[in-house]
């Protein structure tokens, strides 16, 4: 009986857990968790900032036009 067995997984996923504990300790190149998971993070948070801009650049032409046409009035 394999080692994957034993603990209840597949091999494959065994192998995908052994190759992160390997990149995480520094033993193989590749992007460590924690690092991954802060730049998973920042590229939501910048994401969401692009919406808020996007989203006050709309409502400020809005208001900017309402201003006028009050103005025009």
């Amino acid at each position: 009986m394999s080692i994957a067995a034993k603990i209840g997984c597949t091999a494959q996923t065994l192998n995908e857990w052994v190759k992160k504990a390997e990149v995480d300790s520094g033993r193989r190149a590749g992007i460590p968790t924690e690092m991954a998971e802060k730049m998973k993070a920042l590229e939501r948070e910048n994401r969401e900032l692009r919406q808020a801009n996007e989203i006050l650049g709309k409502a400020s032409a809005y208001f900017a036009m309402v201003e006028l046409d009050r103005r025009s009035k």
